[in-house]
């Protein structure tokens, strides 16, 4: 049996996060992984980060990479009618958009965590959440063949949807708030230079598209699909025809193409559960929400959580207040729902369904106009785009 202040289950981002921001603070934290390293490092996800969370990797000391390497936008480009608008963010915000991917912000603070001695113990199975309303809850697990058990004072919960944490709450205790839906997307990795200087929103008859970028070489691009649909459906030939059609201009502009190295279809919900916590348990990240990836707000609003129990947990233990702590679901969820709200706006302003009609069609590109000549409404836009302020 070994003890810890702070048990972490999870070393995706919020977890990785967490440990790093109470290792700066002088609380010590054990994070448990069920994947390996190489699995952890190499999953490849979203990767547009608010300049909330830019500034808080950069000044806890893990940024610079992220400043030598990251592509930093004035805004977004959105498409619609085979017209291109641009959304200039910096100028209506004074802050940039952020393209770093998040597999290396986990290289970044995995890194961080190991080199301040930091324990991350990865490859762990049977994780059991025990006691987590009581005053010394427990992490079970087996790591290697060795049976561990981790007595903590408080325990994180940052290991995703699927993970155990979320239902080591009691039956009733948790409230489940989810919309499903009816579309996916279909997303591809391309070994090709960027096909523009930032990225495309496009909305079409056909369905919705994104460009993005990933590095001078590797572009992450999606097309709206059917969730049901299957990868081994679409070839290559295929997909480039259908992404050329989705965002076809009226001055003939075409993505640039190469190889794909990677074809993934991701289903589109929005959950939220709540409360964040029950006794000593705390959720943060895809535990708690889950958005579509739409309005890039999943990492971040995993920062914003582990940030506010950093600092929870850092106040307790300075001066064993617990008024933090104890607000922690409410000023979190806060935010959440902000991020929910803005996710879905955008979400069903971008995509078609099988069930609109001529009216919401037409509705979907007079509010794009708007947004794309209203200076109020673009305002409103890049402000939720580039992240509300975390305070």
């Amino acid at each position: 049996m070994t003890t810890a202040q702070v048990g972490i289950v999870g070393a995706g981002p919020a977890g990785l996060l967490l440990s790093h921001l109470l290792g700066l603070a002088g609380v010590g934290s054990v994070v448990i992984e069920t994947r390996t390293r190489e699995e952890v490092e190499g999953t490849i996800r979203a990767g547009v980060l608010e300049q909330g969370t830019v500034d808080l990797l950069v000044q806890s000391g893990v940024g610079e990479r992220l400043k030598r390497e990251a592509f930093f936008h004035r805004g977004v480009y959105l498409r619609f009618d085979g017209r291109t608008h641009h959304v200039d963010m910096h100028e209506l915000t004074g802050k940039h958009v952020t393209v770093y991917a998040q597999h290396e912000v986990i290289k970044d603070l995995v890194k961080a965590r190991l080199a301040a001695g930091g324990e991350i113990l990865f490859g762990v199975c049977d994780v059991r959440i025990v006691g987590a309303a009581s005053e010394k809850p427990a992490l079970e697990f087996a790591h290697g063949a060795t049976a561990r058990r981790l007595d903590c004072d408080f325990i994180a919960g940052c290991d995703g949807s699927h993970g155990v944490s979320r239902h080591a709450f009691p039956e009733g205790a948790l409230m489940r708030h989810e919309k499903v839906y009816p579309f996916g997307w279909f997303g591809i990795l391309v070994e090709a230079p960027p096909s523009s200087d930032e990225l495309i929103y496009a909305s079409s008859e056909r369905g919705f598209a994104l460009v993005s970028t990933r590095s001078p070489t590797l572009q992450r691009m999606y097309f709206q699909c059917d969730p049901a649909d299957r990868v081994e459906r679409w070839s290559d030939d295929r997909i480039w025809a259908e992404m050329r059609a989705r965002l076809a201009t009226r001055d003939g502009w075409v993505p640039k193409e190469g190889p794909i190295t990677q074809k993934v279809i991701i289903g589109m919900r929005s959950v939220v559960a709540e409360p964040m916590r029950h006794g000593q348990l705390f959720l943060a990240g895809d535990a708690a929400h889950i958005v579509p990836p739409t309005g890039a707000k999943g990492l971040n609003l995993a920062a914003a959580d582990v940030r506010v129990l950093a600092r929870a947990m850092q106040a307790f233990y300075e001066s064993g207040d617990r008024a933090l702590l104890d607000h922690y679901s409410e000023t979190c969820l806060a935010r959440v729902w902000k991020g929910q709200r803005f996710s879905c706006w955008l979400t069903t302003l971008l995509h078609c369904s099988d069930t609109d009609s001529s009216f919401d069609r037409r509705r979907q590109l007079a509010e794009l106009d708007y947004l794309s000549t209203s200076r109020a409404a673009a305002t409103a836009f890049a402000e939720n785009y580039v992240g509300l302020p975390f305070d």
